[in-house]
C-alpha cells in the first residue's frame, strides 16, 4: 500500500500542501473522515427467492489492511431481516435455483480460479460444480432445476505475423513481438484484451463437464435466459457483417440447448439487449430502440412472439430509459428500472403501455460520487428486492410488498454512530441559456451555520450520458467535512429527464451544458452562504472534460482540478477503447472529415485562455480517456506558465480511479490541499 501512494506522497510534499489541515484532525469522532472511506460497506446484487421468504446480496465491506473491499454473499430472511453469511469469502453473483432449494454462485475454486458452486440450502452442503479454465459471466439456472447456462471467454489464436526462431539453450532473449489484428484489441479495466471471443455454455447443476453451445467470432457474453420449456436460451448478441465495427447492432436470438443450432429472433438496426422469457414460454420481453446515430436513446421495452414475431414497443409515450425487465409471476406485466430526475426506481409495465412506478430510492454501484443506478429483483408473490439508499446511506438491502418498503440491514451503522454526516437538500435552478430548469444538490459541512460565508467547490458528473442524483458520495462527504459547499447538478446532457433533454448537446459538446453549471454557482451563491471570491470546481471523464473547458471561459474559480479528462477531441476518439463508436454517434464525421468542430469542441482550443491554477489527475492505466489527453493539458499549461501539477494514480483504469480506499483519499486530500494553496485568507 506504501508503494502505491508514493507517486502521490512525493507530489504532495511541497510546504504548501504539508500545512493543508486534514478533515481527520477535526472532531474525527464526530464527522465524516478518511479513515472511514476504508470501513464503508454496502449491498449489491440483491436476489430474492422464488418465494420472496429469503434474500441473497453481495456484501463489500471495505478493509483497511487490503486496501479493497471484502465481498460475500449473505442471507437474509425477510419475514425477521435475520442475516447469516454464506461463509465463502470472495462468493458472488448469488442465483436461486427455481424451486429455492439451492443457490448457485461464483467463488474461487482450485488452482485460485472462479468456479460455479451450487449450495443446498438445507443441508448447508456445497459443490463446485464447474472446472473452468475462464471465469464465467452471467449464471441462469434452467427451469426444472437441472442444468446452469453461462458465458465464458474463450481465448483464440490472434495474429501471427512470421515464424519463429530457435533460441539457443540458455540464452536471455528479450520478449516477443506483440501482434494485434483485431479491431477492439484493448478495454478499459481489462487493458490489451487476450484474443477471443465470449460464449454460451451450459453444465450440470450437480456438476460435470461444461459444454459450449456458441461458436465463431462474435462475442456471445451478454445475459442468458432459459425459454420455460427448457429447451432454448436466449442472448443477445452481434453477428451482423461487420460486428467489430457496428457494435450497438446486437438482436436477440435463441440457441437450441441439445444442439447449438441459433435462431435470429429480432432483425432492427439497434441494439436489442437483456430478452427474457414470459412464464408461459409465449412471449419475450426485451429492451432496445431503433438506431438513429443519436448521441443518446432511450431503451423502451418491448414484448414478440416466442418465435420473433408480432413485434411491438410497449413505451413509446414514456420518456425515460429501461432496463432488467423481469416477468411478474402470473406473466401479465414487466417489471423494469429506470432513472427519472436523478432517482433510480422500478415500474410495473402492462401490455397496454400503462407505467406504474413501484419502488424507488434503488443505489448501488459507486461509493465516490453520487451517480443514480442499482438494479432489483421480483418473486413470484410480486415482491421487489433492492439496493436502497440515500445521500447519508450507501446501500441497503429492502423490500416492497404491497406498496411498503422495509429496510432490512443497516450495513453502516456502526460507522455512522455518532457521527453528523454532511446534509444534501435540493438546489433550485434555472439556466440563463434559454431558462431550462437544472436539477442541483447542494452538499453542506456538519454543523452548517446559514449566517456564514463557506467555499464552495462546483463538482461535475462524467458521461455525459449519465446522471446524479442524492445518494451517497464519498468525496462529497469529504469535501464537506473540510469546511465546503458543494454543489453538484444535471446540466442538459444528463440523463434520467428524457431524450430531447440528454440530446441538446448532441454534436454540440461541451456548448450550454457550460451555462447550465454557471447557473448552478449563481444560485448557490444567491443562497447566501457562499464565499464568490472562493470558488473551486473539479468533475471526472465528461466532467474533467468541462473543468478544463470552464477554466477556459472564465477567471471565476480560485483554482481547479480536471480529474481524467478529455482534452483533444481529435486524439481522444482515436485512442479511446470505443474508438468505433465515439466518433459516429457524438460528432457524425470522423476528425479528418470535420477537423473545425473536432478542435472548436475541444479544452485544448481554449488553454490560450486560462489563468486559473489547475491540477491534472489521471489513472496511469486509463483506457478510456487515456493519460495522453491528461499529459498534452499539463504541458500546454506548463508552456504557458498556469499554475499546475499532474496527478498520476498507478495501476488505475477510467472506471478503479477511486476504487482502491487509499487512492480515493489520497486523490480527495490531493484536491482539497491544491484547492487550499488557493483558499482566500478568512477575513479577520
Amino acid at each position: 500500500m506504501v508503494r502505491r501512494l508514493l507517486p502521490l506522497a512525493l507530489l504532495l510534499s511541497g510546504s504548501a500542501f504539508a500545512q493543508t489541515p486534514s478533515p481527520d484532525t477535526v472532531m474525527p469522532s464526530r464527522t465524516f473522515t478518511s479513515r472511514d472511506v476504508f470501513s464503508l460497506a454496502q449491498a449489491g446484487d440483491v436476489q430474492i427467492s422464488p418465494d420472496g421468504k429469503r434474500i441473497a446480496y453481495t456484501r463489500a465491506t471495505g478493509d483497511i489492511m487490503i486496501d479493497a473491499d471484502r465481498r460475500q454473499i449473505w442471507l437474509v430472511d425477510v419475514a425477521s431481516g435475520r442475516q447469516v453469511p454464506l461463509g465463502v469469502p470472495g462468493s458472488s453473483r448469488p442465483r436461486w435455483s427455481p424451486d429455492g432449494t439451492r443457490l448457485a454462485y461464483a467463488a474461487k475454486g482450485d488452482g485460485n480460479r472462479p468456479q460455479i458452486f451450487v449450495r443446498w440450502l438445507a443441508s448447508g452442503a456445497s459443490a463446485a460444480v464447474t472446472a473452468l479454465p475462464e471465469s464465467p459471466s452471467d449464471i441462469a439456472w434452467s427451469p426444472d432445476g437441472r442444468l446452469i447456462g453461462f458465458t465464458m471467454f474463450v481465448p483464440g489464436d490472434g495474429t501471427k505475423l512470421g515464424g519463429p526462431v530457435d533460441k539457443p539453450e540458455g540464452a536471455t532473449w528479450a520478449e516477443p513481438l506483440k501482434i494485434i489484428g483485431q479491431v477492439n484489441y484493448r478495454a478499459d479495466g481489462a487493458g490489451y484484451l487476450r484474443p477471443g471471443y465470449n460464449h454460451v455454455f451450459v453444465v450440470s447443476a450437480d456438476g460435470g463437464a461444461a459444454r459450449q453451445l456458441t461458436f465463431g467470432p462474435y462475442d456471445d457474453g451478454g445475459s442468458v435466459d432459459w425459454t420455460s420449456d427448457g429447451r432454448h436460451l436466449l442472448i443477445a448478441t452481434n453477428h451482423g457483417k461487420d460486428p467489430d465495427r457496428d457494435p450497438l447492432n446486437s438482436d436477440i436470438f435463441s440457441v437450441d440447448v441439445d444442439t447449438g443450432a441459433l435462431r435470429q429472433l429480432t432483425t432492427r438496426q439497434g441494439p436489442d439487449q437483456q430478452p427474457v422469457a414470459s412464464p408461459d414460454g409465449k412471449l419475450i420481453a426485451f429492451v432496445g430502440f431503433d438506431d438513429k446515430l443519436l448521441g443518446y436513446q432511450n431503451h423502451q421495452l418491448s414484448v414478440m412472439n416466442a418465435d420473433g414475431s408480432n413485434v411491438r414497443v410497449l413505451t413509446t409515450a414514456f420518456d425515460r430509459d429501461l432496463g432488467n425487465p423481469i416477468w411478474s409471476g402470473d406473466g401479465r406485466a414487466i417489471y423494469v428500472d429506470y432513472a427519472d430526475h436523478g432517482v433510480t426506481k422500478v415500474a410495473r409495465v402492462d401490455f397496454d403501455g400503462k407505467v406504474t412506478p413501484v419502488a424507488s430510492g434503488l443505489a448501488g454501484g459507486e461509493l465516490d460520487r453520487p451517480y443514480s443506478g442499482g438494479g432489483f429483483t421480483v418473486s413470484r408473490d410480486g415482491t421487489i428486492a433492492f439496493g436502497v439508499g440515500d445521500a447519508a446511506h450507501p446501500a441497503d438491502v429492502a423490500v416492497v410488498r404491497g406498496g411498503k418498503l422495509r429496510t432490512l440491514t443497516d450495513l453502516n451503522h456502526q460507522l455512522f454512530a455518532g457521527k453528523t454526516l454532511a446534509a444534501v437538500k435540493p438546489l433550485a435552478v434555472t439556466s440563463s441559456a434559454g431558462g431550462l430548469p437544472i436539477d442541483a444538490w447542494m452538499v453542506t459541512p456538519p454543523g452548517y451555520d446559514p449566517a456564514r460565508k463557506y467555499p464552495l467547490i462546483l463538482e461535475i458528473h462524467g458521461g455525459p450520458f449519465a446522471s446524479y442524483g442524492p445518494v451517497w458520495s464519498t468525496d462529497d462527504q469529504l469535501y464537506a467535512a473540510a469546511g465546503y459547499v458543494v454543489v453538484y447538478a444535471n446540466p442538459r446532457g444528463s440523463t434520467s429527464y428524457g431524450e430531447d433533454f440528454a440530446n441538446r448537446i448532441h454534436h454540440n459538446y461541451p456548448s450550454q451544458d457550460y451555462d447550465d453549471l454557471m447557473s448552478v454557482v449563481d444560485a448557490a451563491i444567491q443562497t447566501g452562504s457562499v464565499d464568490p471570491q472562493a470558488l473551486f470546481v473539479t468533475g471526472g471523464s465528461g466532467g474533467g472534460l468541462l473543468t478544463a473547458w470552464i477554466v477556459g471561459k472564465t477567471d471565476r474559480f480560485k483554482a481547479a482540478v480536471t480529474q481524467k479528462p478529455v482534452i483533444n477531441w481529435t486524439s481522444e476518439v482515436l485512442t479511446t477503447d470505443g474508438y468505433t463508436s465515439m466518433a459516429r454517434y457524438w460528432f457524425g464525421k470522423m476528425p479528418w472529415e470535420d477537423p473545425e468542430q473536432y478542435w472548436r469542441r475541444s479544452p485544448l482550443s481554449l488553454v490560450g485562455n486560462v489563468k486559473t491554477p489547475t491540477a491534472v489527475m489521471v489513472g496511469e492505466d486509463d483506457h478510456r480517456t487515456p493519460p495522453s489527453e491528461a499529459e498534452q493539458y499539463y504541458a500546454a499549461l506548463q508552456i504557458r506558465s498556469v499554475p499546475t501539477v499532474l496527478i498520476r494514480v498507478p495501476s488505475a483504469s477510467h472506471g478503479s480511479l477511486a476504487d482502491r480506499p487509499s487512492q480515493l483519499v489520497a486523490e480527495n486530500q490531493a484536491i482539497l490541499a491544491w484547492f487550499a494553496r488557493y483558499r482566500p485568507k478568512p477575513t479577520p
